[in-house]
């Protein structure tokens, strides 16, 4: 109860805006008896981080290796949107806690399973969640906000003056958000495979040159 009641004030007041004080007068309660559960704040955003990772589906190795990797990037950025005023919180946060280890240890486990080895499974991984952080920041802080200058122009001017902008701006809204993101993570995953193709390649062609030197 504290826990949806949390989401609901961050979602109207923003992080920003948050306090335990804010949470109890929405439960209708004192703030004492929140620290009751929630010793500090950052217990309380601990316990609403590891709940919306807990919710975050790890696909099991019956799916082709790529599908896995498509489905886990998506359960991300779709668990990180639920709550978009939290969104920024939780993408930047370490996930040290024991439920949030256990997402991140099978999820770096899909990376392994893809064939790329311990270092570079580490390094795709935090190169996914590059990704993945910017989308979802520009789509829950950025983008979604609307503008951020205090000077602006007319459409018109804008269209005149920066035509590109213009033509641009049609596929940046938030009904485009999940087209622009599936092309990106389609190129993520062309990538990844390039990468790991590539090196089987040289694998085998090292492996082929040591043969014929024993010959």
């Amino acid at each position: 109860m504290i826990e949806d009641a949390a989401f609901e004030v961050i979602e109207r007041e923003g992080l920003s805006g948050f306090s335990m004080r804010k949470l109890a007068a929405a439960l209708g309660c004192e703030a004492m008896s929140i620290y009751h559960h929630f010793p500090s704040q950052a217990h309380l955003y601990e316990a609403l981080v590891d709940r919306q990772m807990s919710g975050l589906v790890v696909p099991d190795n019956s799916l082709p290796w790529r599908e896995r990797a498509r489905i886990g990037m998506q359960e991300f950025r779709r668990v990180a949107t639920e709550h978009p005023a939290f969104a920024p919180f939780i993408v930047v946060y370490r996930m040290n806690s024991p439920p949030c280890l256990a997402k991140l240890n099978a999820i770096i486990g899909l990376f392994e399973d893809g064939g790329f080895g311990p270092e570079l499974s580490a390094r795709l991984f935090r190169a996914a969640g590059y990704y993945l952080m910017g989308a979802i920041l520009d789509e829950t802080a950025g983008y979604a906000k609307g503008p951020s200058a205090v000077t602006t122009v007319s459409d018109e001017d804008l269209a005149r003056d920066y035509p590109s902008v213009s033509a641009a701006g049609a596929y940046f809204g938030t009904s485009g958000f999940d087209k622009t993101f599936e092309l990106g993570l389609e190129m993520f995953l062309d990538e990844m495979e390039r990468i790991r193709d590539a090196a089987r390649h040289e694998t085998a062609k090292v492996g082929g040159d040591r043969v014929q030197k024993k010959k």
